[in-house]
């Protein structure tokens, strides 16, 4: 059974970079859409980006594009979240989801049948 493991959240300045990594043990992740989702304190899970199966095709919301990047590994075990220019809203628990040979899509979150614990990200002075 596929269980998803994230990493990387800590807390960093405003402006600075961290790297979140989704991997799963045992599995390779090339056969699924990966996607990138995050919780703010009383809000709902929002989509973030993504990236599909067998493709380097990805999604971002408008709200990281152009400061985040998700891609694969070489050997296709994790899928990491590059983010730069973090500001105080990117504050968030982040998760991944993978949902079994599929094109990735931001919505709905129910798409996605398999997720992460999670990892927090706080960006603060």
């Amino acid at each position: 059974q596929l269980q998803l493991v994230e990493s990387g959240g800590d807390l960093v300045q405003p402006g600075g970079s961290l790297r979140l990594s989704c991997a799963a043990h045992g599995f390779t992740l090339e056969q699924y859409a990966i996607g990138w989702f995050r919780q703010a304190p009383g809000k709902e899970r929002e989509g973030v980006s993504c990236i599909s199966s067998f493709s380097d095709s990805t999604r971002y919301a408008d709200s990281v594009k152009g400061r985040f990047t998700v891609a694969r590994t070489g050997d296709k075990r994790t899928v990491w979240l590059q983010m730069h220019s973090l500001k105080p809203e990117d504050t968030a628990v982040y998760y991944c989801g993978a949902v079994y040979r599929a094109t990735c899509a931001l919505a709905p979150v129910s798409r996605y049948d398999t997720w992460g614990q999670g990892t927090q990200v706080t960006v603060s002075s």
